[in-house]
């Protein structure tokens, strides 16, 4: 049965596709190392836009002489910033949307709207805002691993509340009934932890990706020529390190980068066992709609493993790793929608 979303549908339907973007954008300005592209925040050398004509990158120059203009560099993070920008605007304009609603349901102007999610509009509010400090402390703190990685969770996190709340304005439910609802609420306690197991992982591939540990290892299905080379897991993942001054290329050394990156190779693994599990769970349900979510879990975990053992192999092209995080992001979104359904499947 048809059901009429609640207001604000299409607006956050266009919000997280904008958030798709930034975070393919962000992960493209830490691929090309452009995160020190401007200097400052929130304005790049002084300006609104980055320097481009002789002038402006003279003047630059001038007023940063310890951080001349790469015109190739800058113009990827303040693109990445007004994308992230717009999103945070769109972001005010749900929460706005869902105040208004909540005031047309006490008024009994609309009733429906008594239902709008308010609490998951501000707390994304909220999100964005802390959102845009990490951004400021990724350049004034100048990469520092904590913060990057700090950053990267926190696009993840919009994404997924995001996705969330689009599924809530749109009011899709799964309804079953018999054996079948019964398997379908069985599969809760799974889906959740799968999808925290996925976060886990984007996890360890930002700090992967923000401790330049991705080339640690260019061999597969071993590392260095070894299955378990020398790996320094202490230092690797050391939360304390100390700050700069300059994170720009990494501190650590090699045997804590190839911890680093077994790590997110273990990681894979036990993601991938987990949504090969979940999948076959949901293909038992016997249902069309569980094993099309089957279906595509298993298909975005292929690409995404697929995406991985190239960037390995053929040493991290820029192409592929951008595709490799936004697929990471494809695959969280995946996995919101499939614990939406199964926490208010219905009878």
């Amino acid at each position: 049965m048809f059901v009429k979303p609640l207001p604000g549908f299409k607006l956050v339907a266009f919000a997280t596709a904008i958030a798709c973007v930034v975070v393919v954008l962000g992960a493209f300005t830490r691929l090309v190392d452009a995160g020190l592209g401007c200097p400052d925040w929130p304005g790049c050398y002084g300006q609104i836009l980055w320097p481009s004509t002789a002038e402006e990158i003279a003047a630059a120059d001038a007023k940063f002489p310890d951080a001349p203009v790469e015109e190739g560099k800058a113009w990827p993070e303040m693109v990445h910033r007004y994308f992230a920008s717009s999103l945070g605007l769109l972001i005010i304009a749900v929460c706005v949307v869902a105040w208004r609603a909540r005031s047309a349901a006490k008024q009994e102007v609309e009733p429906r709207a008594a239902r709008q999610p308010i609490k998951l509009a501000i707390f994304l509010l909220g999100l964005v805002i802390l959102q845009g400090m990490f951004g400021m402390w990724t350049v004034t703190l100048k990469l520092w691993p904590q913060v990057v990685t700090g950053h990267l969770l926190g696009g993840m996190a919009i994404l997924r509340c995001l996705r969330l709340l689009t599924q809530r304005l749109a009011g899709l439910h799964w309804r079953f009934s018999g054996e079948s609802y019964k398997s379908v609420v069985g599969l809760r306690h799974l889906a959740f932890a799968t999808l925290l197991l996925v976060i886990g992982q984007i996890f360890l591939g930002g700090w992967t990706s923000s401790n330049y540990a991705a080339l640690a290892c260019l061999d597969l299905p071993t590392c260095q020529g070894q299955w378990m080379p020398d790996a320094d897991f202490k230092q690797g993942f050391n939360f304390a390190q100390h700050v700069g001054p300059n994170y720009l290329g990494g501190l650590l050394d090699n045997e804590a980068r190839t911890a680093i990156h077994l790590s997110h190779r273990m990681g894979a693994i036990l993601v991938s066992l987990a949504i090969l599990f979940l999948s076959w769970r949901l293909f038992a349900v016997g249902e069309s709609k569980t094993t099309r979510m089957g279906i595509v879990l298993i298909g975005v975990l292929v690409l995404q493993l697929a995406l991985g053992v190239s960037n390995v192999l053929w040493a991290l092209p820029l192409p592929v790793a951008v595709a490799h995080n936004g697929v990471g992001g494809l695959l969280l979104l995946c996995l919101v929608s499939l614990n939406h359904r199964v926490f208010t499947v219905q009878k």
